[in-house]
């Protein structure tokens, strides 16, 4: 017997994740007194992982973060140790994926530099990176590692380009130059061998990051691209941005066809950028709205409606940024599928918002925690760049990972005093890091200029004297006879 459906009965759709809910931690397990940075930047400015936790600060005179233990958490002391080597604003921070005492930085001074965190964190103010590398023309503002491979960062400028840097030799490599505008995103599919951008130029782009070739690009009239990100295996991406209405809107495009998105969705009238995060274990996404306190969760699905709306997580503080942490550090005692670290400005606040699938057993859930990406890298730099792909090494969170990092990361010694890129010298564009080294070359600019005038006014009268020179010859009675008496021996030979 074939039972119909009724057509006005709504659709039900069993999901594990239909009840996640998203609780707030208690008071002494949040962060406060922290100077937060008052940058409009729109980025993060926050980064996590099992061990620290990085927030960019508010500080006078050049940029810095401050490190602190997660498990630290209280009221931080106001002279508490900072990392403050940059000269400008730091724009973004990164941990390493598979050194979790290695943190990336970039900044308006136009460098990026690598940083080792001593275990137990800071006791000092730490201005020495031991790594700086400098090859873009302007200021830097993403940084991202890449998600399988070791020691390989990439890093996009305000000069509208992408360096990817070797760390093993303190070096780029290659140099992705197809964009037009700023570089306003970058999201990495899972083993890391594609890389998609959005740009102001309001195209979105899918690249071969070791070639630098553009296999797709998007040119985004009706929806003005912000934000993207890979949705996992699922060969789709996912943009947060504007439409045409100066609405907030999602789009779902097939990584391999950009030419129209799958489903355009609108989510509200807000102002403030619209961050995403993908989970690829549970496949949830997640909407945070900068400057408002509401985090959207969806399921996304390879089959119709692919997006499917869960709950929403409200709160009246705003959030500044985002940052979160890894699988491995999250508590599976609690069911804890996501944990963000929410930045609130006005108070000063870190406060951690744990997404919480509601069980009752006791007992390890394996159907919400599959295997996973751990610490450890699939491939060396080496590896990657000559070709070679290979998906994230995976691990069981069901005994609780701790498993120790036998990696250590070693600086390469420099001597280099050039750096040259798809034929390209890029230290010879890297602008003054300091006030006084920009006088030093401003007055070093003027005496060059200087003594470039000079030369050009002697070799003016330099010219103008042969001129006169060739015009007296031209006109001299010797040269007039001499010509005269040429013409009539040539006359008498005839």
């Amino acid at each position: 017997m074939t039972v119909t459906k009724m057509s006005w009965r709504p659709t039900y759709r069993s999901s594990k994740f239909r009840n996640v809910y998203g609780k707030v931690a208690n008071r002494e397990h949040c962060f406060e007194g922290i100077p937060i940075t008052k940058n409009v930047h729109d980025n993060h400015f926050c980064a996590v992982n099992s061990k620290f936790l990085a927030i960019v600060t508010e500080s006078a005179g050049g940029g810095s973060f401050i490190v602190i233990p997660v498990t630290q958490s209280g009221r931080i002391d106001p002279h508490h140790p900072k990392v403050c080597g940059h000269q400008g604003n730091v724009l973004d921070i990164k941990w390493n994926p598979f050194h979790e005492n290695i943190i990336a930085s970039c900044s308006e001074d136009s460098s990026v530099r690598i940083w080792e965190i001593p275990d137990g964190g800071l006791r000092r103010n730490m201005t020495e990176a031991i790594l700086e590398l400098y090859g873009h023309s302007r200021r830097v503002g993403l940084i991202e590692w890449h998600p399988t491979c070791n020691g390989i960062l990439f890093s996009a400028g305000y000069d509208y380009k992408i360096l990817i840097w070797n760390l093993e030799i303190g070096e780029p490599v290659k140099m992705i130059d197809c964009h037009t505008d700023v570089i306003l995103c970058v999201s990495f599919n899972t083993e890391g061998s594609l890389l998609a951008t959005t740009c102001k130029d309001k195209k979105l782009r899918v690249i071969e990051p070791r070639s630098g070739q553009v296999l797709q690009e998007a040119n985004c009239k009706n929806h003005k691209v912000n934000r993207v990100v890979f949705l996992g295996n699922m060969k789709r991406l996912l943009t947060t941005g504007v439409s045409r209405w100066n609405t907030r809107q999602i789009a779902l495009w097939d990584q391999e066809d950009l030419s129209m998105p799958i489903i355009e969705e609108e989510i509200d009238g807000l102002s403030g950028l619209l961050f995403p995060f993908y989970d690829a274990d549970t496949h949830m996404l997640y909407l945070a709205g900068k400057g408002d306190g509401n985090i959207r969760y969806y399921e996304v699905t390879t089959e119709k409606p692919y997006l499917q709306y869960l709950m929403e997580f409200r709160s009246p503080a705003p959030q500044k940024g985002l940052g979160v942490m890894p699988k491995h550090g999250l508590d599976v005692g609690a069911c804890e599928v996501f944990r963000f670290y929410k930045l609130v400005t006005l108070k000063g606040l870190i406060e951690p918002i744990s997404m919480i699938v509601p069980r009752r057993s006791e007992t390890y859930q394996e159907d919400i925690y599959p295997m996973t990406p751990g610490t450890e890298p699939a491939l060396s730099a080496d590896e990657w760049l000559s070709g070679i792909n290979r998906g994230p090494v995976l691990i069981s969170l069901k005994e609780g990972y701790s498993r120790p990092n036998k990696l250590v990361f070693k600086a390469p010694v420099k001597e280099k005093k050039s750096v040259v890129v798809n034929g390209i010298d890029l230290l010879e564009n890297v602008p003054p890091r300091t006030e006084n080294e920009l006088l030093r070359m401003f007055f070093r600019q003027q005496d060059e200029l200087r003594r470039l005038k000079d030369e050009l006014s002697q070799k003016d009268i330099k010219i103008r004297q042969l001129e006169l020179e060739l015009n007296n010859l031209r006109n001299s009675p010797n040269i007039n006879n001499r010509n005269n008496n040429n013409n009539n021996d040539d006359d008498n030979s005839m």
